[in-house]
């Protein structure tokens, strides 16, 4: 159960968080083992990279009804995908799994329902939801008894978005522990793009990160920042804002909001003015490491 108020701590913590005029901010938090969370915002955005984690996942469930291991190239390609965000491989995996009638199939089997593969080659067009982006982060990192997917192929992408280069290791990691020994603070998969006709900027971070000890699923989407720093900014202080509203109230109460169904449905989400706010930026692999300014420029995702 949630404690009183918090329908208006929730409230607050995303009125606190604004964007430049003309963006748009969504986000969320789940807990990958209870299934409890909560969103703000319900608008499907452009995903630019991370569509990479479910071309991941689409093409591992594919190897998994051919009853056969990834190849070496495969292996090769993914690793580059997520770990570098390698445009080239992403796309010779798309055209592997069957481009969006691939990608989508494989997000009816986990229960997605508001993602849209792209049009033809151009998977950077997907769009899609926080609360089905948290629904697939959860195939991966939740329970073993609530994902469809074997334990090889979820330690698969695991260990490929706790590798991301420390150049994109901006975004939800922000909000995670020091590193602990042994282990990764952090998960991460990232996408940014410029719009052809606007100039204006997709910036999008989904991950898993630990928390106070405690791992937590996030998912921040943004359109329309002026630039790819401001954008990395706003998805950063969203993170941080509903990470901190999600962590508080566990520790007034053990259940923040209600379980997240498949269809994305998730208590105490209200909508609130957003803000963005120019920040630091992790730099490296750990997330309390940070240096100013904007983060390294990678080749963006191709353009809508």
């Amino acid at each position: 159960m949630r404690s009183d108020g918090w329908d208006a701590r929730w409230a607050a913590a995303m009125a606190a968080v604004a964007v430049p005029d003309g963006a748009e901010v969504s986000v969320g938090v789940l807990d990958p083992v209870s299934g409890v969370g909560v969103r703000h915002g319900d608008r499907a955005f452009v995903t630019a990279s991370v569509v990479k984690v479910g071309i991941l996942v689409a093409l591992l469930l594919e190897a998994q009804d051919a009853g056969r291991a990834l190849t070496g190239e495969e292996r090769s390609y993914a690793a580059a995908m997520i770990e570098r965000s390698d445009n080239d491989a992403a796309s010779a995996l798309w055209r592997s799994i069957g481009r969006s009638a691939g990608l989508d199939a494989a997000h009816a089997r986990l229960g997605l329902t508001a993602t849209e593969g792209g049009d033809g080659p151009r998977w950077g067009l997907t769009r899609t939801t926080v609360a089905d982006q948290l629904l697939l982060l959860r195939q991966v990192f939740g329970a073993p008894a609530d994902s469809r997917l074997p334990l090889a192929s979820r330690a698969c992408v695991r260990e490929l978005m706790e590798r991301v280069v420390p150049e994109q290791a901006w975004g939800v990691p922000v909000v995670a522990d020091a590193l602990p020994p042994g282990g990764a603070a952090w998960a991460v998969k990232n996408g940014w793009v410029p719009r052809d006709a606007t100039g204006l900027w997709v910036v999008n971070s989904v991950g898993r990160v630990t928390v106070e000890g405690r791992d937590l699923l996030v998912a921040a989407l943004s359109d329309g920042s002026p630039t790819m720093g401001r954008g990395v900014a706003l998805v950063e202080a969203a993170a941080r804002a509903a990470v901190s509203a999600f962590t508080g109230e566990a520790r007034r109460c053990p259940e923040p909001g209600r379980r997240l169904t498949a269809s994305g449905e998730a208590d105490g989400a209200r909508p609130g003015r957003r803000v963005e706010r120019e920040g630091s930026r992790v730099r490296g692999r750990h997330p309390g490491t940070r240096g100013p300014g904007a983060p390294r420029r990678t080749a963006p995702d191709p353009a809508p």
